[in-house]
């Protein structure tokens, strides 16, 4: 209509004006259906923020009604005055939806860059279980006022939340707030206290640790009794501050925003840049008077900025934060040390659901397999072999419609189907997977390692695709490994969850040796043997 009408005004000028008159005109109109259109966009953008808030708010309301059932069944059991209720968050408000917000949040921890018209796309589903969104930048700046900043750096609005401490029979005061310094190490040293007893020094004939932290057990008689808690580091990704006695020194990485800095959230720390951030990048404030950190005292007072910092490696001394890590999502890929020695073969057996993602085999940009025995009945079986990850990302190996299928889900972005070209058969059987990898992986722009998927039916192949791109960080932070069924918020929407798998399931074993699928035949056929 914009582009007829801008027509239409051309012509209409030509016939009554010169030709620099009508294309004034015309230029002109062209700017009004501009800005009628920025208007139209920034309107849609809000209604879409304020829906990715309503939901937040909607999940508060949730958790708000769940506490509220603990509290009834305390309240029933006689016990809710007796019972020291402490309540709080775990960090400042969260910013992993960017600016424009996410319908995925997995694809910020696998450097997915976000689409703001997707996102509009999806208006009207968020809430549900197809995605699994995440507010935008404004209103995590908003959560946090008065607060700078947010979640993963050490400013106050990354650090701070509100605490509640419910105890009427050991608290005579009632809505009274306190303003000591504390921390959330403090709350088992203040449970311990207003019990009555001594951490164990060892258990089990096993030394523990000191527990840290400091009781503020003698802030619930005393508004004004002194912060027993005078020092306290913070680190997040290389982001660090330490507070001392009312002071708190920060040093922001990248930078005070990402603009500022002009590097990404991630962007590894080599030890010269160190040097040069412990050199002019620390921030001073007096929070015991600026509790929202809005003047920077560095210049003024450098003597105590440099205190500061000294204490700082102290304290990362002694609790072992050094050396400083400023990556980002990258140090989730990383082995983290385990009870178990590792291994490279896992079974797993019907009735596993939801294996958590750092226990769970690490197939991301690695050869791996994975063999389901099973049996099967006379009139075929379908349903879930095995499922690892959810709606946000993450594989199904099931069977539908007779065929043995996989499909990969790309952070939601984009879905990968294989399926066998052949029926699955009655009887017993080995049902295989196998992941080769064509190329290498790219995680700063959100790829994993290319490859084909391919499907055997005891030991013979049955099918094959390509996964042109793979989840390179992350598989899913919404579900983890369910055997015989999706337990989660489903991995495809082929099916309906649970789909559980209707014929005889007796094992599932993950490779991720490498190996050859046909390494792996014998060892399931002596299992099922052994029935």
């Amino acid at each position: 209509m914009a582009a007829a009408s801008l027509e239409e005004l051309r012509i209409r000028a030509d016939r009554n004006s010169s030709r620099v008159e009508a294309e004034i005109q015309a230029r002109a109109f062209q700017r009004r259906v501009d800005h009628g259109q920025g208007l139209y966009a920034c309107g849609a953008q809000r209604r879409l923020y304020a829906r990715m808030m309503e939901v937040f708010a909607g999940f508060l309301e949730h958790t708000d009604h769940h506490i509220g059932r603990l509290l009834d069944f305390l309240r029933e059991l006689g016990e809710l005055d007796n019972t020291l209720i402490m309540v709080l968050s775990d960090n400042g408000a969260s910013a992993e939806g960017g600016p424009t917000g996410s319908v995925n949040e997995n694809m910020f921890f696998n450097f997915v860059p976000e689409s703001l018209e997707q996102n509009l796309a999806a208006i009207d589903d968020l809430g549900g279980p197809k995605y699994f969104n995440h507010y935008p930048w404004g209103w995590t700046w908003a959560g946090n006022t008065p607060f700078r900043r947010w979640k993963r750096e050490t400013y106050r609005g990354g650090i701070s939340d509100p605490f509640i401490v419910h105890w009427p029979a050991g608290i005579q005061a009632k809505g009274e707030v306190r303003s000591q310094y504390a921390h959330a190490i403090d709350m088992v040293p203040t449970v311990l206290d207003a019990l009555g007893i001594q951490a164990p020094t060892q258990l089990r004939g096993v030394a523990q640790a000191p527990i840290q932290g400091v009781s503020f057990a003698d802030t619930f008689a005393d508004a004004s009794v002194p912060s027993k808690h005078v020092t306290q580091y913070f680190e997040m990704l290389g982001h660090r501050s330490i507070y001392h006695d009312g002071w708190r020194a920060v040093c922001p990485w990248p930078g005070p925003s990402f603009a500022e800095s002009g590097k990404p959230f991630g962007t590894p720390m080599p030890a010269e840049t160190l040097t040069e951030l412990d050199a002019t990048g620390w921030e001073l404030y007096h929070v015991a008077t600026d509790f929202a950190e809005n003047h920077n005292l560095a210049a003024e007072d450098r003597p105590r900025l440099l205190e500061l910092i000294a204490q700082w490696y102290v304290e990362a001394g002694r609790y072992q934060v050094l050396p400083v890590d400023g990556r980002g999502q990258q140090r989730f890929a990383e082995e983290r040390p385990l009870i178990a020695a590792d291994r490279t073969r896992y079974t797993y057996y019907p009735g596993t659901q939801e294996v958590a993602l750092n226990a769970a085999p690490r197939v991301l940009n690695r050869p791996h397999s994975i063999h389901a025995g099973v049996q099967i009945p006379d009139g075929g079986a379908e349903g879930v072999l095995v499922s690892q990850g959810g709606v946000d990302g993450g594989f199904s190996f099931f069977v539908q419609g007779g065929r043995l299928r996989y499909t990969y889900n790309y952070v939601a972005q984009q879905h990968f189907h294989v399926a066998s070209d052949t029926e699955v058969p009655t009887g017993d059987h080995i049902l295989s997977f196998e992941f080769e990898p064509t190329g290498k992986p790219e995680p700063l722009k959100g790829k994993g390692a290319p490859g084909i998927a391919k499907l055997f039916i005891d030991g013979e192949p049955v099918g094959q695709g390509e996964l042109p791109v793979t989840i390179p960080l992350s598989l899913g932070l919404a579900a983890g490994v369910s055997v015989g069924r999706d337990a989660g918020a489903p991995v495809t929407d082929e099916y309906t969850p649970p789909f559980p798998f209707t014929g005889t399931l007796r094992r599932v074993v993950y490779d991720v040796s490498g190996e050859q699928v046909v390494d792996h035949e014998a060892e399931i056929r002596i299992a099922l043997a052994r029935q």
